[in-house]
């Protein structure tokens, strides 16, 4: 089959900045692109979470309620010792008036928690700064589930700077989020000069068999969760990462199952990128997932995701009640009031 852009057709443009792909290269595996729709212009990407005491049941009926996401998912992070556990809703939009509507209708119910902290970030990114990728066209996850298709294989993986030239924008995405807060009563707003990255990358293992599997969770697994620590330790700011979360999905009933993400905020794109190409931890999981590839003969159980978006300060919204100091994009913010 031959090899297809990440890009979709409609969003296709002549590039002002030069693409990283290597002249000659020929992706190791096949990996795919979600297209959205051409009359779908942004996306919005929501994450509610809850801390501590704080559940997010409540939430059930507004997600379900009119102008609710087309998709939602829920996840659980693990207690740190300097933060508590959160469940988090990771919820998506096509329609960002719908969402704005359903936001309107629900926002202060969700921010009046009895107990324990809740917030909210929220990104509403153009199309063109939002790319994906992921190892099978089967079971999406996150955005992709409200895409309305898949590309064939893709010609734009396998290499460093591949990130970039999946996304359909053509011009400089780099300008550096630059965070205030703003104290309003028992509210916290995180608001940005600059454009934020978001990154959501995910994990699905529960496919896999035997020497795959042992792959997976003893070679694989551990160096995961040793990036993310990194990136949620004192480390990860110096790194460009403003925020780290990593998350274990539940079912409907909150039983975790075998899947997980990462969810991170980042000063700009080119410091994901050069964390990603550099960070020995990354390195490894990268190497490791290759090699395991390499042993199935070119076919893996192991399902790898990831979502990435770069949106304008009017494409954020970042809300926060109750919640410990340090929470989220909190972190590292100064602090004015009125």
């Amino acid at each position: 089959m031959p090899l297809d852009s990440a890009v979709p057709p409609h969003l296709r443009e002549a590039r002002v900045l030069e693409a990283a792909y290597p002249d000659g290269h020929h992706p190791p595996y096949p990996s795919f692109s979600a297209w959205a729709e051409p009359d779908v212009r942004q996306v919005v990407i929501a994450f509610l979470g809850a801390q501590g005491a704080g559940r997010t049941d409540d939430l059930g009926p507004a997600l379900r309620a009119a102008d609710g996401p087309r998709h939602y998912d829920r996840a659980v992070t693990a207690e740190r010792d300097d933060s508590p556990a959160e469940t988090v809703v990771a919820a998506y939009w096509t329609d960002s008036l719908a969402f704005e509507r359903w936001f309107d209708a629900h926002r202060e119910a969700w921010l009046s928690p009895a107990e324990g902290g809740r917030w909210i970030e929220a990104v509403r990114p153009s199309v063109r700064r939002l790319e994906t990728i992921a190892g099978a066209r089967s079971r999406p996850e996150g955005v992709a589930v409200v895409a309305e298709r898949f590309s064939d294989p893709i010609v734009e993986h396998g290499y460093w700077g591949s990130m970039r030239d999946r996304m359909p924008a053509t011009e400089p995405l780099d300008a550096p989020f630059a965070p205030s807060v703003i104290v309003v009563d028992d509210r916290v707003r995180v608001r940005g000069r600059g454009s934020v990255c978001l990154i959501r990358s995910g994990q699905d293992w529960s496919d896999t068999v035997d020497d795959e599997r042992r792959t997976y969770l003893d070679a694989i697994a551990p160096r995961l969760h040793e990036g993310m620590d990194h990136l949620a330790g004192p480390d990860g700011p110096a790194a460009g990462c403003l925020s780290n979360r990593f998350l274990t999905v539940v079912d409907d009933d909150g039983a975790p199952v075998e899947r997980t993400y990462g969810l991170s905020w980042w000063r700009t794109m080119a410091d994901l990128e050069r964390w990603s190409a550099s960070h020995r931890t990354h390195l490894a999981i990268f190497g490791a997932f290759g090699r395991a590839v390499r042993e199935q003969g070119g076919r893996s159980a192991l399902r790898l995701y990831h979502e990435v978006a770069v949106a304008a300060p009017h494409e954020q919204w970042f809300e926060y009640a109750g919640c410990v100091p340090g929470t989220g994009l909190l972190a590292g913010a100064p602090i004015s009031s009125r």
